[in-house]
């Protein structure tokens, strides 16, 4: 059975890799709105299922993995910036607070007709930011494709005072709980 990664993110891609999984990348295109009063967590769970299952509907017998990743602060979902201003705010906002990382996971194989979603939370604090702080960090640019306006695994380790959970559902990818749902429910070993 193929493994098909449905997400373009390279993070995501390198977290797999690393894993020392076999598999390609097949992007899938839906529309990531959200939906008014919609929770975080169904948000993430509902747009990794579509991801999925946009990429499983043409490889069913492939096992097809999707997530989405957000940035939460007091339940207000902080998404990819638009410009510098609107990652300004939310780098501001996310100052000195602590705030919640959500990755919604669903795991695909039509074939077997099994469908798996899941979810991680991962909690991190920003340090005290200046507004200078923020700027530098802007300059990057690497704040720009990032839910929240930040990058753990790049510059943006150096706004993080703690985090809290898995590491890698930050970057964006919950690997270990990944690695539980294969082995139990698709005889996938990682270690193998």
């Amino acid at each position: 059975m193929n493994i098909i990664l449905a997400s373009g993110s390279p993070r995501r891609r390198e977290i797999l890799e690393n894993a020392n999984l076999k598999f390609s990348v097949i992007s899938s295109d839906i529309d990531e709105r959200i939906f008014e009063d919609e929770e975080p967590i169904q948000l993430v769970l509902r747009l990794a299922f579509e991801k999925c299952m946009s990429v499983a509907q043409n490889n069913p017998s492939d096992l097809v993995i999707g997530a989405d990743t957000i940035v939460v602060l007091d339940n207000e979902i902080l998404g990819k910036p638009k410009n510098e201003e609107e990652a300004f705010d939310m780098l501001s906002k996310l100052s000195n607070r602590e705030h919640q990382v959500i990755t919604g996971m669903s795991i695909v194989n039509l074939e077997k007709e099994k469908k798996i979603v899941d979810y991680a939370i991962s909690n991190v604090k920003f340090k005290k930011l200046t507004d200078q702080d923020i700027k530098d960090y802007i300059n990057t640019k690497e704040c720009l494709d990032k839910a929240g306006s930040y990058g753990i695994q790049g510059y943006g380790a150096l706004l993080v005072e703690e985090i809290k959970g898995d590491y890698f559902n930050i970057v964006g990818l919950p690997i270990s709980k990944l690695s539980d749902i294969l082995k139990i429910n698709f005889k996938i070993n990682l270690f193998k």
